[in-house]
């Protein structure tokens, strides 16, 4: 394979993959509508929670605002597909030293 095409296969990859990434979500925490403010109309009743609970199941953040806890989620794809491509990945950079040592 010439050098030239090399260049051009690797440009093409490159730009696939920026182009596969660009419609990846991002983790923005802004709406596209504003906050409704006005008051609900149901009546509710509130459960006591002690203040050492209540630290546990929510945060506060600088501007008053309770984030509620979502717990975490399970990472195991992600940590699995991720290796999965780092070998591979790693597999093909052995296979062209290979083939650059040996003159193919």
């Amino acid at each position: 394979m010439s050098s030239a095409r090399r260049s051009l296969l690797t440009a093409t990859a490159a730009g696939t993959l920026l182009g596969a990434l660009w419609f990846v979500p991002s983790a923005n925490a802004t709406g596209d509508h504003p906050a409704n403010t006005a008051p609900a109309a149901v009546s509710t009743t509130q459960a006591r929670v002690s203040p050492a609970t209540a630290t546990q199941i929510s945060s506060t953040t600088g501007d008053g605002t309770q984030l509620a806890d979502t717990g975490s989620f399970d990472t195991t794809p992600y940590v699995i597909g991720g290796t999965m491509f780092l070998t591979l990945g790693a597999g093909f950079v052995v296979y062209s030293v290979r083939r650059e040592r040996l003159g193919f």
